[in-house]
């Protein structure tokens, strides 16, 4: 299990009021940004408030919101971008096309330094973070998690009483059920969440309450089903 001790934030972002995370290793105070969609003053203010130094954006996947700042920051600080898987090569392709739009001043197409396969880690300073390939939302949608933590940062995946939508281009509702029940229950119920929108939440929870991924609930589904 991972011990290094790790600290977050969670800036929300955009008009869409995405859920950017602040992640930083407490020994050496390097720091990540998971999913800079935009509002850049505000990430630089609170790595600055902080005392951190950045060491690497992370991606969650491709979306506008999550990720039209990443280029900019990363190009800005000289630091690498990591993740998402690369079946989001095409969704990072076009987000320039979204740049003067409001709120999204910054969008830019990026690539990552490193695409990112299920099982795979990524390190910020001395701490580790375990990756999850979930795929539904979009095809290259990854998790971020930290064992010692028991917190993961889920992007659209998963909300507090929801799921990401599955109704864009390459979105696969089953695929994503899958992704959840299959690559998130597995790392525990006391395991807490960061969406990529709202409220945090547990994976214990939400398979308790959740109408559409709650034990009870999936069990009814595949009831009707057989």
């Amino acid at each position: 299990m991972e011990t290094t001790p790790i600290k977050a934030a969670i800036l929300p972002v955009t008009p869409y009021q995405q859920n950017c995370s602040l992640v930083w290793c407490t020994r050496t105070k390097k720091a990540a940004v998971i999913d800079p969609g935009g509002d850049l003053d505000r990430i630089r203010a609170a790595l600055a408030q902080e005392g951190l130094t950045l060491e690497k954006v992370l991606l969650t996947h491709g979306h506008l919101d999550h990720a039209s700042g990443a280029a900019a920051l990363a190009r800005e600080f000289g630091v690498p971008i990591e993740g998402p898987h690369k079946d989001d090569q095409y969704l990072l392709d076009d987000l320039g096309r979204y740049a003067g739009q409001p709120g999204f001043t910054h969008a830019e197409a990026c690539t990552p330094t490193r695409w990112l396969e299920d099982g795979d880690t990524v390190t910020v300073g001395e701490a580790t973070l375990g990756v999850r390939h979930c795929p539904g939302h979009t095809p290259g949608h990854v998790v971020f998690f930290h064992d010692g933590a028991r917190v993961a940062f889920v992007g659209d995946v998963l909300f507090a009483g929801s799921i990401g939508r599955t109704d864009f281009p390459r979105g696969d509702h089953e695929q994503l059920i899958d992704s959840i029940t299959q690559r998130l229950w597995p790392l525990g119920s006391d395991m807490h969440f960061v969406p990529g929108h709202g409220p945090m939440s547990t994976f214990g929870r939400e398979r308790q309450t959740n109408g559409y991924v709650a034990d009870e609930a999936l069990e009814i589904t595949r009831g009707m089903q057989s």
